[in-house]
């Protein structure tokens, strides 16, 4: 075997390495996905502790989903949620893109001191800001409203920073020549820095959707109507209803599910572009 060929073969060995070690964490990441879903078809009869584990339920029961469908307005709660999720998506895109177009093409004092000023915030955990927001949200009114859920966290450290650091690979001869065209700063902000950053928006916007879909703790402080809730906590509930009926509330949990991997797939070619862009230093 010669020493050309004995690299090609060590590079597929590494090559089949890999695979398998990715093989195995995927396996190991799944396994609670697989869980629920088994869960979610099982029979009334099946015992769910069982052990060893019965990942194959027998029979199969599709009934479970449409159960667990009737149970609760879930249509209700979808609208509530998807509402929520696309209204918050809309805002943070909007102003952590102006703020770090701001920190990353405008020039003035203080730029980088409010840039690790936004930057420490992320030190801080939202449980520690949890009551302050609350009191704020309640002397402004926006206890129990759509308002009170989204305005609080429609703009992010991480948003800001992701923004800033895709404006600033974007070559400075393009905004010069949009100024002598006699564009403003607005105008080359619109016009022409946002359509190049679109990787990181989507990135942005994907990240934002999940929070916001899977967000429980902020959902259940403020809203009070059960007209208003939201799928987590329309799925918290269902534990009140039938005590722990794991096989309704697998099946509920997976319905709830869908839509953020719906979503990831639609985005998930603008991830590592976006996330690159994030990683460049200026």
């Amino acid at each position: 075997m010669t020493p050309l060929e004995r690299l090609a073969w060590i590079a597929r060995l590494r090559l089949v390495g890999l695979y398998l070690s990715l093989l195995a964490v995927g396996s190991v990441l799944l396994a609670p996905f697989a869980w629920l879903l088994a869960t979610a078809l099982k029979s009334e009869s099946a015992d769910l502790f069982a052990y060893p584990p019965e990942w194959i339920p027998d029979p199969i029961v599709w009934g479970n989903f449409a159960k667990a469908w009737s149970i609760l307005p879930f249509p209700l709660y979808i609208f509530n949620t998807f509402f929520i999720a696309i209204t918050t998506v809309l805002i943070t895109l909007f102003l952590c893109s102006l703020t770090g177009y701001a920190l990353a093409r405008m020039r003035f004092r203080g730029r980088k001191f409010i840039l690790y000023a936004v930057l420490a915030t992320t030190m801080v955990p939202f449980q520690v800001l949890l009551i302050p927001l609350f009191i704020v949200t309640l002397r402004l009114g926006l206890v129990d409203s759509y308002a009170g859920v989204i305005l609080p966290v429609a703009v992010n450290a991480f948003g800001i920073f992701l923004m800033r650091q895709a404006f600033t690979t974007i070559p400075i001869d393009l905004e010069d020549a949009a100024r002598i065209d006699g564009c403003g700063d607005f105008t080359i902000y619109a016009r022409i820095m946002l359509p190049l950053v679109k990787p990181a928006m989507a990135t942005l916007a994907a990240f934002t959707f999940v929070a916001q879909w899977n967000d429980f703790l902020w959902p259940l402080v403020v809203l009070k109507s059960r007209d208003l809730y939201t799928l987590q906590l329309g799925l918290a509930s269902l534990q009140g209803v039938f005590g722990v009926n794991w096989r309704y509330i697998s099946a509920a949990s997976i319905i709830a599910l869908a839509p953020t991997i719906a979503f990831f797939l639609l985005t998930q070619r603008f991830f590592t572009r976006g996330l690159a862009a994030g990683a460049v230093k200026e």
